[in-house]
């Protein structure tokens, strides 16, 4: 059974899909960009993106029912590969705040993204035994 996740602390969609959806041992996010959901800002540093779109994310997964700690895989699209090591940082320290085992990842640097952000980050969450 497919449920559609939505928050408000995370950015509304921009298009015809949804912000997450639940499949029961699986939760899909739609990619996030670092837009700030209380006031549609985005920093313009590039590890401060990082942080958003690693909140907006948290924010779906959380809707959900999950936790930061059940994200099994993210998918990090960037527009500059040379800002690989700043963003790997932000996301570290990120999953280490919330005491998560890294999940899988995949980067990947693209030509642009939407409001020509620096990033966006998609994740898959399991619900399930471990």
């Amino acid at each position: 059974m497919k449920k559609v996740i939505e928050t408000t602390r995370a950015p509304g969609t921009i298009g015809p899909y949804v912000q997450g959806v639940d499949l029961g041992a699986m939760v899909f996010t739609s990619g996030q960009i670092p837009v700030n959901p209380e006031n549609g800002s985005v920093a313009d540093d590039v590890a401060a993106q990082a942080r958003q779109s690693l909140e907006n994310v948290k924010a779906i997964v959380t809707a959900s029912g999950l936790s930061v700690g059940d994200i099994v895989k993210t998918t990090v699209f960037i527009t500059d590969l040379n800002d690989f090591s700043v963003i790997n940082e932000v996301y570290k320290q990120f999953f280490d705040e919330h005491d998560a085992v890294y999940p899988t990842r995949s980067y990947v640097q693209v030509a642009r993204l939407p409001k020509d952000v620096k990033l966006e980050i998609e994740a898959i969450a399991f619900r399930g035994e471990r």
